[in-house]
């Protein structure tokens, strides 16, 4: 395997000097035009690429921002990891972008390569329920901010959506819908976003005048189209099937529309569904998904904006405190939850 080129082989075929080459690349205007003619010419003859790396010891900074999701097969977490990186671009960083996979382990790992790679901050959708890998990587001083998380302290950012509001708007709407059986197919325990969405459908029970037992959940092990299938064939065995069906997002429910097709089940006359995050393919599903949408680009770019700010980097770059921001959900209504009949 050859050897990578170096900005020796450049000043060599260039017929410059080493610091000419780095001026070219750093501070081209103080270079002659014809000089600096020369060195483009035998960089792109050469295929000279930079070290980052280096240059980033050098400078002791960093221009990259590391971004930690739950799942990028989820097209939420690509919709915010879309507005991060916008927001990111705009000053001069780049993303590098993580699935954790919901995995705590995975999480770990990769806040341990942030670490190593020493990234300019991270913007993080924590899977650890117990909070030890967050602890973990605050000794590393380097800032993050939380991501469809509500910070719990004053020590960091967060930007999420109000859930508890969420699940209450899901549940209220299939209440006046004249359901009063729903089934509630939720997903880890351990996720704040799956805890919140619940406290909101009981809420809108309760507005209701109907107990929490008028909520039958439906704990998953994931959030993905699969685990929602498998929630759709226990619905099935039920002896008292619910009449509506509200899913803590919407691979969920999009899992469970399909087990209700091959099960001849009619959606939404047999069972009503409502997902949450209103994903393209809720609206462009066989039978188009009522859900609640989340402004998933929205909180990217304005978790983005936070950890610049703290980093004293681009536009954003201000006297910085930690703030929590949450966003409001909006419920948009589709076929697939039709008042019962």
């Amino acid at each position: 395997m050859s050897q990578p080129v170096g900005i020796k082989d450049v000043a060599r075929a260039a017929g410059v000097s080493v610091g000419t080459v780095s001026n070219v690349i750093n501070r081209p205007e103080s270079v002659a035009t014809e000089t600096r003619a020369r060195v483009l010419s035998a960089i792109d003859r050469l295929g000279y690429v930079r070290s980052e790396s280096a240059r980033q010891l050098r400078a002791g900074r960093s221009r990259i921002m590391g971004l930690l999701v739950l799942d990028m097969g989820n097209p939420f977490f690509v919709d915010v990891a879309r507005g991060a990186e916008r927001a990111a671009r705009e000053a001069g960083l780049g993303v590098m972008v993580c699935n954790s996979a919901q995995s705590v382990s995975e999480e770990a790992e990769y806040l341990s390569l942030f670490a190593e790679q020493r990234v300019r901050g991270v913007l993080l959708t924590p899977t650890d329920a117990t909070g030890r890998n967050i602890a973990a990587f605050r000794r590393h001083n380097i800032p993050f901010v939380l991501v469809d998380r509500v910070a719990e302290g004053a020590t960091e950012c967060s930007v999420s959506v109000d859930d508890v509001a969420g699940g209450a708007l899901a549940v209220r709407h299939l209440v006046d819908a004249g359901h009063r059986s729903i089934a509630y197919v939720s997903g880890p325990p351990g996720l704040n976003q799956v805890r919140d969405r619940r406290t909101g459908a009981l809420h809108a029970l309760a507005e209701a005048g109907l107990g929490p037992e008028a909520l039958r959940e439906l704990p998953t092990e994931r959030l993905d189209v699969a685990a929602g299938r498998d929630a759709g064939a226990r619905l099935l065995g039920l002896a008292e099937r619910p009449t509506a069906v509200f899913c803590a997002n919407d691979l969920l429910a999009l899992g469970l529309l399909q087990a209700m097709y091959a099960a001849g089940v009619n959606v939404p006359d047999d069972l009503a569904i409502v997902g949450y995050d209103d994903i393209e393919f809720a609206a462009a599903a066989a039978v188009p998904l009522t859900s609640v949408r989340q402004p998933a680009a929205t909180m990217g770019a304005l978790a983005a904006e936070l950890l610049l700010e703290e980093t004293g980097s681009g536009p954003a770059a201000r006297v910085h405190e930690h703030r929590r921001v949450v966003l409001q959900p909006e419920l948009v209504v589709r076929s697939s939850s039709l008042p019962a009949r």
